[in-house]
């Protein structure tokens, strides 16, 4: 057993004795996360759950779990560069620990979670926990030059975190360039006692919706930020598997299958971890009822169609209530219509089976769902619009004063390639199309970390904190005349790139309306803050109109969410209070807006107590190096 193998056991063994010595009400959850070369035909590690138990052979806690991955025989095997064959092609993709999806992390409100993350990459990488408040612990959240600088090639850093009061399903993923498309899982956080508020399923399933992309994830990368956006995935994928809509020389590609027995329900935990699309979910034959989303319980909602957004992760059960067969699951990826820039048809299928029905299904047709139309966004608002949260006392207390307003408008724009302000626009090869919000595209930082330049009180010169509350200039955002390139478009065309952050005071309270625009485009927008949940008031189709919109919101039973998906040429109205202190990254999910702008980062300042306040950076933070890289 390797250095890292023989440590992840010890460490195991540590805690089991710390444990049979301390009866605790919270586990420390522990995983280890290697990135590095490995074939196809390496073995992946290997998953090993512990529940101690003491001398009379009753479990210490029924939630205290200790969790290790380690390499089953001697050295770590190497994980992010794994050859994989679809579509008759070999790829080298980036995965942890030999999986994709990556392994999934089960947690239990109230825990603390410990992740070493070993990087034998040729690059860096972070590892962001999307959706897990991080109470005082902006430390670990690990955003990429925003609270960390990238882990170096073979270098290891190790994340530390609590999870308190949050029930359901999130997900993790890296978050440096696009290589969450394949290194990404679910985070699942259960109840304390095991209860949820709707019946207890007989199995819950993750149900990963991506992407499969045959050109490397960094080259992607590197072509979107020079303003190259013809590169599209080849496939959707649900767990990984293209399904047998994709084959190789007539030979159909694999499917997920979801095997049930009849009369049992099943929790689908849905994650949408694309980088380019928002994806219709269907089963033929079945109904979900939504029951959370993004660790945050809902108001039931009974329908045949699930819509989940990039970044969005949501819980819905399942009946298995139709007679025995198989059924097709299908992802379709939804899309503006023209005038916007057209993108393939992305749709992966799987298989719902039941028990005793032959692989032909016994001679029978397999039924598939009818799907909406590629084209038709709609079915997305009215899916998000009829959500509502199921109350909690504790944290289901809409701020009814605001302090501080925000409009926030979110299109296109562009700049030019020789750094002047004069050049062709209209989408010419003269300039680079970028990302705004409130006609600013965000220059992010490449050799320190925002977090650690505010904690040492040295970001003059790196940041600047006059982000804008409104638009430089009203106009009819939603008009669709602005989306193809030509006159009437050219003149709010013009933007800049800037590092520009907004300070708030502890305990503000913010309400922010997103405004989705048709210049250049006119897709949808997943917005996503870190560090937050934020109550969802309200969403709406055209441009917002404070006299008018402000009557729709929902102060009694809003969702609870850390991602909004703003509607195509629509709005969504947002309130939060800032109770956590720190520099909390605000961006679109749309991998391809993030890299062209499409953010903004929150800095919120210490409370009056050391209780409300940023502790300093616990000693396995590592600093930023020159280079822009963690420091060894």
């Amino acid at each position: 057993m390797g250095k890292l193998s023989m440590a992840a056991a010890i460490l195991c063994m540590a805690l089991a004795a710390f444990a049979a010595a301390n009866v605790v009400e919270a586990a420390v959850v522990e995983h280890t996360f290697v990135l590095s070369d490995m074939t196809s035909s390496s073995k992946p590690l290997k998953l090993t759950r512990a529940i101690y138990v003491d001398s009379s052979g009753s479990y210490i806690h029924p939630h205290v779990s200790y969790v290790c991955l380690f390499a089953p025989n001697d050295r770590p095997r190497q994980v992010h560069e794994m050859n994989v064959t679809h579509l008759c092609n070999t790829t080298k993709i980036y995965v942890v620990n030999g999986q994709f999806p990556g392994p999934q992390i089960n947690v239990t409100d109230g825990d603390t979670v410990v992740v070493h993350v070993v990087n034998r990459l040729d690059h860096g990488l972070t590892i962001h926990w999307h959706g897990v408040r991080q109470m005082r612990s902006a430390w670990a959240d690990g955003a990429g030059f925003v609270t960390e600088c990238p882990i170096p090639p073979g270098g290891d850093h190790t994340y530390r975190f609590n999870v308190t009061g949050q029930v359901g399903t999130l997900w993790w993923h890296a978050h440096v360039t696009c290589l969450r498309a394949t290194i990404n899982g679910a985070f699942v956080i259960r109840p304390k006692d095991g209860r949820y508020p709707f019946p207890a399923p007989a199995k819950d399933v993750p149900i990963i919706i991506g992407e499969w992309w045959e050109l490397d994830l960094i080259e992607l990368d590197r072509r979107m930020a020079d303003g190259n956006f013809d590169d599209n995935p080849l496939s959707a994928t649900i767990n990984g598997k293209l399904g047998d809509l994709s084959n190789c020389s007539g030979r159909p590609e694999e499917s997920f299958v979801l095997d049930v027995e009849p009369g049992q329900s099943y929790l689908l935990r849905i994650v949408n971890t694309a980088l380019f699309s928002e994806y219709y979910f269907k089963v033929a034959g079945h109904t979900f009822t939504v029951v959370g989303a993004d660790g945050n319980y809902l108001t039931p909602y009974r329908t045949d169609m699930v819509v989940v957004a990039p970044g969005e992760a949501i819980d819905v059960l399942m009946f298995a209530d139709a007679p025995p067969a198989l059924y097709h699951m299908v992802a379709l990826a939804n899309q503006p219509p023209e005038p916007d820039l057209q993108v393939p048809l992305f749709v992966s299928r799987g298989i719902v089976r039941y028990p005793g029905v032959r692989a032909d299904n016994n001679g029978l047709p397999v039924a598939a769902p009818l799907m909406p139309d590629q084209h038709n966004t709609m079915p997305s608002f009215y899916f998000h619009n009829n959500l509502t949260g199921l109350a909690h006392p504790a944290r289901h207390r809409v701020p009814m004063h605001v302090d501080e307003r925000f409009f926030i408008t979110l299109g296109l724009g562009s700049i030019c390639r020789d750094g002047s302000t004069k050049c062709k626009r209209r989408r010419s090869n003269e300039t680079i199309v970028v990302a705004t919000m409130n006609n600013v595209s965000f220059h992010h930082p490449t050799k320190t970390s925002l977090l650690q330049t505010y904690y040492d009180g040295t970001g003059k010169g790196v940041y600047t904190e006059d982000f804008p509350d409104q638009p430089p200039r009203p106009y009819n955002y939603t008009d669709r005349d602005y989306i193809p390139p030509g006159p009437l478009e050219e003149v709010l065309e013009p933007t800049f790139k800037a590092t520009k952050l907004r300070r708030f005071k502890y305990n503000t309270s913010v309400e922010i309306v997103f405004q989705s625009t048709a210049l250049l485009q006119s897709d949808s927008n997943p917005m996503h803050l870190h560090g937050y949940d934020f109550f969802v008031l309200a969403q709406g189709i055209g441009n917002f109109d404070p006299k008018r919109d402000t009557k729709k919101f929902n102060y009694h039973n809003p969702q609870l969410r850390n991602t909004v998906q703003v509607p195509r040429t629509g709005w969504a109205a947002v309130r939060f209070v800032t109770d956590n202190p720190g520099v909390w990254y605000l961006h679109c999910h749309f991998e391809f807006h993030i890299v062209m702008g499409m953010a903004t980062a929150f800095i919120v300042e210490n409370g009056p107590t050391p209780e409300t306040s940023l502790p300093p950076p616990p000693p396995e933070y590592k600093r930023c190096g020159a280079n822009g890289l963690m420091q060894p």
